[in-house]
């Protein structure tokens, strides 16, 4: 017994500093700010409260997949013209500037709504306002297969823009709503993951029905999609977590009143004036960064089938699967990417590199093309990698760099005027293409786009959107530790 005693006493004593120590890790990891933690760990922390990982999966299950598949129909409705523009083409007497000027005009229509959207999706309803916008979209893009002339297409493209440019910012309110700051990047990137996924599923698809009828019922029966979709979206979503039957009062009397505390934060923060934010030196930069993106983007994704049947003569149905090729390395891209800047707490050179990965890829695509068009297309599959892969990052600098009180407004008018490449990238691809019959000068005049962003985000402050490792009483405490 007395030796037994000595070594049990000594177990009580470790246990007991044990239990010390986990408390005070416990304190020290509540105190800090949730971009700090990985996203592995068990616990979703806030500056004033713990989430519980039992809230998890009902929200990640809800709110994220209903929101996903309608912008990817959205999206699907945005581009599936992509596809038809040769045949329409043919059909409505466009030549290449008309038929770039017709798939770019959905932007200026786009820009309308970007505010406005965002403030009656705050003030009023994002699920009201997104099932309006539902109904409108539906009836703007079946419209698009009805039409007769070319200018019948262009005002139905402005018509359409108008109405998918409000669902953006609201769907981002929603999911503010929804997810604390310790989880909404990641909420917000597996959201826009539906940018690629809906090229990929709808690429083939839309190739498929190109091939058995026309333009007309691609249009129609992909455009009538959002009525389908208005049901669920409106079973299944709730503008805030109070009015959700679906979770259970604990869980939402912990989820608002961190989502209270930390709106309290932005209460008390000093208001800046719109003219200010928009003035702002790291605004009108990003601006920029994201026009010259959108260029080179839109204008690959606009007429990257109409350049591979022109390239090769091939059914409709093998293109839409070419087409969808690259976007399945554009959404690997995009995971990657985002991944690796949180790893590293870095924006700005993860930015840069996407956009000049982009532009040199799509580059070297039109260097090899006419020696080895298997390389060529290998190269052009890894432009989206890059150039959509920092998407992650860009829209992190914004909240890790600008005041609170700026940085809502300022995305904003980021999205907005920078969604206007979208225009200008297709208009010049048909442009060039119309002079010069070539779509490797079209696509060189994308590759200077997307170089001409790396270049732009260079001015960035050398630690926009970087986030220093916490320190607590001299001590460094890294997400990885626990």
């Amino acid at each position: 017994m007395l030796i037994f005693c000595p070594l049990k006493c000594g177990l009580i004593e470790k246990a007991k500093l044990r239990r010390g120590n986990e408390g005070q890790h416990h304190a020290a990891r509540s105190s800090l700010s949730p971009s700090f933690l990985s996203p592995g760990n068990n616990l979703e922390v806030t500056k004033f409260r713990l989430l519980p990982k039992r809230m998890h999966s009902q929200r990640w299950l809800h709110i994220i997949p209903v929101s996903f598949i309608m912008y990817t129909i959205a999206f699907i409705d945005r581009t599936d013209v992509s596809l038809a523009l040769p045949s329409m083409s043919r059909d409505l007497h466009m030549n290449p500037t008309q038929a770039g000027g017709a798939a770019g005009i959905f932007f200026w229509g786009y820009v309308l709504l970007q505010i406005p959207g965002g403030h009656l999706a705050e003030r009023w309803s994002a699920k009201r306002f997104v099932a309006i916008l539902l109904v409108v979209w539906g009836l703007c893009s079946v419209g698009c297969g009805l039409i007769h002339t070319w200018q019948q297409f262009w005002v139905m493209r402005f018509l359409l823009g108008v109405a998918e440019g409000g669902v953006w910012p609201a769907v981002l309110v929603l999911l503010s709503h929804w997810f604390p700051r310790g989880e909404r990047a990641r909420a917000n990137a597996y959201w826009m993951l539906c940018l690629p996924i809906a090229v990929i599923i709808s690429s083939p698809l839309s190739g498929w029905i190109l091939g058995r009828w026309n333009w007309r019922v691609l249009l129609i029966s992909e455009g009538a999609l959002p009525f389908f979709w208005l049901v669920i979206w409106w079973a299944f979503i709730d503008d805030y977590p109070h009015e959700a039957r679906w979770i259970s009062t604990q869980e939402r009397e912990d989820l608002e009143s961190t989502l209270r505390e930390e709106s309290r934060q932005f209460d008390l923060a000093k208001p800046v004036s719109f003219s200010r934010a928009l003035l702002n030196p790291i605004v009108l930069i990003m601006v920029g960064i994201y026009l010259m993106q959108n260029s080179g983007n839109y204008g690959y994704l606009f007429w990257l089938p109409s350049a591979l049947a022109n390239a090769r003569k091939m059914s409709n149905q093998l293109v839409g699967i070419l087409t969808a090729v690259p976007f399945i390395l554009t959404a690997i891209g995009m995971i990657l990417v985002s991944r690796h800047s949180d790893q590293h707490r870095e924006r700005r050179g993860h930015v840069a590199f996407g956009l000049a990965w982009g532009g040199a890829c799509m580059m070297a695509c039109i260097l090899v093309t006419s020696h080895s068009p298997t390389l060529g297309f290998v190269a052009i599959s890894l432009v989206g990698a890059g150039s959509f892969g920092m998407l992650g990052p860009f829209w992190a600098i914004p909240t890790e760099t600008l005041p609170r009180s700026v940085s809502g407004s300022a995305m904003g008018l980021i999205n907005a005027l920078g969604n206007l490449g979208g225009y200008f990238g297709p208009l010049a691809v048909g442009y060039v293409f119309h002079r010069t019959g070539d779509f490797r000068y079209s696509f060189a005049t994308l590759s200077l786009a997307l170089l001409a962003g790396a270049s732009l985000t260079l001015l960035l402050p050398a630690r926009a959107g970087a986030t220093p490792a916490p320190r607590r009483e001299g001590a460094s405490l890294t997400p990885r530790e626990s």
